[in-house]
């Protein structure tokens, strides 16, 4: 491996914590006091935070062998016999299922072997080997990623809170929480039912296009499935009543997979629709005219967005152009750039998630901090969810809690050091992006 041999600096924190399968009371917690004592007699610099938001990758999958991170090349399956990890690309033409019910097949209890048993979805341009969910990126195919996660800090106990694809999950990045209302009883499970239509998910869409529910409290799942347009609280309001800029960059307007916006009322028929902006590459026109938002989320096209069967492998150039262009900028010392990916994608991942309830949490996925105030060469295994990012930005900002998820995650304290002396921004080497790499503007998830 070319790699440095930065394991020799890494810090571990204390390890995850891995509950019991069987689901905790669901309630909300209440609401954290505005600040962070984590910071307490240190000021925080951050300005800007910036959530780059990547498809379908488990930790094993994309960062398998990273030096100091916890990852396998051996699983097992639900007979019990171990599986070696196969090599693949990045941008393979089959995709896996990773619907809540494909979840709970591989989760298997916590046993975590039932990745043996997954889908894959017909329409592949090759034939996809043994054993598919067992394969891991070859590190030379997402090598900025590698260069980030040396140079920066990787959790590699970050979950995806919900157990499930993309369409929820967008509303956990925004709020914490895929409630349907301010009720909390009722969430959004899956991806639309009608998703082989083009770009559903939102407010906009026709009504006959519904979503499964699922009460994550008692595992009731409605056998009528409800509307893809939802209003619950999300991180943009606390936002707005602080007078923190926002925007949310995507590749189409209208509703969408990714187009987490559009699928909350308020925002959809509201002035901050106006804040939702195409295409994404107008984050870096922002960035050099001056203009970057408090608070960014940052969505690929699908052919950049990693997403197996959809993404060539342009992904990791694109997120690398986001970072270069925010690093050479006035901007680097005042902010926070999170890349993430928004679920497992279906993909084997050995470390079994604590289970809260009956829909959180989902499997790991990575997580990259990057600033001039994150740890260097770090990894982090303190557990982590997507709530912790919101919690890190509403600690930032001085706001106070949502009160869904973000409640009770962590703020990711263990992967900044606000006393740290800045070192000078190194540019991320990734070959420039083609312009045939913009041509698709499909949504990443189709399944």
């Amino acid at each position: 491996m070319k790699r440095m041999l930065a394991v020799l600096a890494l810090a571990g924190c204390a390890g995850a914590s891995h509950g019991s399968s069987l689901p905790a009371v669901f309630t909300r917690t209440p609401a954290h006091t505005a600040g962070a004592l984590h910071r307490a007699g240190t000021v925080n610099p951050i300005q800007h935070v910036v959530i780059i938001v990547q498809e379908n990758r488990s930790f094993d999958n994309l960062f398998n062998g990273f030096p100091g991170a916890d990852t396998v090349r051996t699983g097992v399956d639900s007979q019990g016999n171990e599986v070696p990890l196969h090599p693949t690309g990045l941008g393979v033409t089959y995709d896996l299922n990773h619907s809540h019910h494909y979840f709970e097949i591989e989760y298997d209890k916590g046993a975590m072997n039932g990745f043996d048993l997954e889908q894959v979805h017909p329409g592949a341009k090759e034939t996809p080997p043994p054993d598919t969910a067992y394969g891991y990126v070859r590190e030379s195919k997402v090598d900025p990623y590698w260069t980030m996660a040396e140079h920066y800090a990787l959790a590699d106990r970050m979950f995806q809170t919900n157990a499930g694809p993309s369409f929820p999950a967008h509303q956990y990045l925004l709020s914490g929480t895929s409630a349907i209302d301010t009720t909390g009883k009722l969430y959004a499970m899956d991806n639309p039912n009608e998703v082989y239509l083009s770009n559903v998910g939102g407010c906009d869409d026709p009504p006959k296009v519904t979503v499964n529910l699922i009460n994550p409290a008692t595992n009731y799942q409605p056998k009528k499935a409800g509307s893809t347009c939802f209003d619950h609280p999300v991180l943009m309001d606390l936002l707005d009543q602080a007078g923190i800029t926002w925007r949310y960059y995507q590749t189409h307007m209208g509703p969408g997979l990714w187009n987490g916006p559009d699928a909350v009322r308020h925002i959809r028929y509201g002035p901050d629709y106006a804040n939702v902006v195409t295409p994404d590459t107008q984050i870096l026109t922002d960035i050099q005219n001056n203009a970057l938002p408090g608070v960014s989320w940052v969505i690929p096209t699908g052919a950049e967005s990693d997403h197996a069967g959809v993404c060539n492998d342009s992904g990791p150039r694109w997120v690398a152009q986001v970072v270069n262009a925010i690093g050479e900028s006035p901007y680097w010392d005042s902010t926070a750039i999170f890349v993430v990916w928004d679920d497992w994608g279906g993909w084997y991942d050995h470390v079994a998630p604590q289970q809260f309830n009956y829909y959180e949490l989902g499997f790991r996925v990575p997580l990259i901090a990057i600033s001039p105030w994150s740890k260097h060469w770090y990894v982090s295994h303190v557990q982590h969810e997507f709530g912790s990012i919101l919690k890190f930005t509403e600690e930032t900002f001085g706001l106070p809690s949502l009160g869904y998820t973000d409640a009770r995650a962590d703020d990711l304290s263990d992967m900044f050091n606000f006393k740290q002396t800045l070192k000078p921004f190194q540019p991320i080497p990734a070959a420039s992006p083609a312009p045939a790499d913009r041509a698709d503007l499909r949504d990443p998830d189709d399944d």
